[in-house]
C-alpha cells in the first residue's frame, strides 16, 4: 500500500518536535515559538566516517542528533587526534561559532550513522532575539560547555593513567545526567585513548584490571559502569596526588 506523503511529512515534523522539545534549551519554549523553530530545522542524514564540519569552516548553522553519534576533536598534522567529547541523540553541537559567526573551533564527524537537524543561523539568531528565556539559556549552555573544557583540561593533566581514565568515564556518565551507579557509555577504546591521551593498548590494559574488580563490564564498542562510586575515588585519589606535588 503506498505511504501518504502527507503522513511522512507528519511523522518527520513529529520527531523534530521530540528532538527539540526534549532538550533544555528549548523546553519552556511555548508550542508556536516550538513550531517556528520546528520549520526552521532541516533533516541531514550522514553516512559513518562522514564529516559535518570542520575546524576553520564559518559556524553557520546549529545541529540537533536525532540518531547515531558525533565526535567533537580537532587532528595534528601528523594525524593524531584528541578527542573533546562525544554527542549523542538529544544533544545540540555547533552553538558557539553559531553565535559569534567566528569559525569552527574543532571537527564534527560522525561515528555512526546519523541523522541530524540543523537550524541556520540567518533564522535562529532573529529567533532568539524574540524569546529572551532562550537567551539566557544559551549563556548557561555556554557556561557548561566552559566548565566541561576545564573538567577536560584537568582530566589530561592528572599523573596517572587509572586518574585519566577514570575522569573521563566519570565525566560522560555525568553527561548523560544519570545518578545510577551502573551506567552503559557507548565510547570505543579507542576514543578513550584520544581523550585522555594515552594508546588504545593503555586503555585497554586498564579497563580490563577494572573490569577483572567488577568495576566496568567491557562490551563491544562501549563501556558500563558497574561501580561509578569507585571509579569517582580513583579520580580524586589522583587529581589530590596531583595538587600536593605542586
Amino acid at each position: 500500500m503506498p505511504t501518504d506523503p502527507r503522513h511522512s511529512l507528519q511523522v518527520l515534523s513529529n520527531d523534530k518536535f521530540q528532538v527539540l522539545r526534549q532538550h533544555p534549551l528549548f523546553s519552556d519554549l511555548n508550542p508556536s515559538a516550538l513550531d517556528q523553530l520546528c520549520r526552521y530545522a532541516k533533516s541531514k542524514t550522514l553516512k559513518r566516517g562522514s564529516l559535518v564540519f570542520s575546524k576553520g569552516d564559518l559556524g553557520n548553522s546549529l545541529y540537533a542528533i536525532v540518531s547515531g553519534t558525533v565526535r567533537i576533536g580537532v587532528s595534528s598534522a601528523e594525524g593524531r587526534e584528541a578527542v573533546f567529547n562525544i554527542c549523542g541523540p538529544g544533544e545540540i553541537f555547533g552553538e558557539i561559532a553559531l553565535l559569534d559567526g567566528g569559525e569552527r573551533t574543532a571537527d564534527a564527524v560522525a561515528t555512526t550513522e546519523c541523522e541530524l537537524l540543523a537550524i541556520d543561523r540567518r533564522e535562529f539568531l532573529p529567533f532568539v532575539r524574540s524569546q529572551p528565556l532562550l537567551a539566557m539559556k544559551l549563556i548557561k549552555l555556554i557556561c557548561t560547555r566552559l566548565r566541561w573544557v576545564s573538567e577536560h583540561v584537568e582530566q589530561v593533566v592528572l599523573p596517572t593513567l587509572p586518574g585519566r581514565l577514570a575522569k573521563a568515564l566519570v565525566r560522560f556518565a555525568g553527561k548523560e545526567g544519570s545518578k545510577a551507579s551502573s551506567k552503559k557509555l557507548t565510547l570505543t577504546q579507542q576514543e578513550l585513548g584520544q581523550m585522555v591521551g594515552m594508546s588504545r593498548e593503555s586503555i585497554n590494559k586498564q579497563l580490563r584490571a577494572w573490569a577483572a574488580r567488577k568495576l566496568v563490564r567491557l562490551e563491544r564498542g562501549s563501556v558500563a559502569i558497574l561501580d561509578k562510586d569507585a571509579l569517582e575515588e580513583i579520580a580524586l585519589t589522583d587529581s589530590e596526588s596531583a595538587r600536593s606535588e605542586r
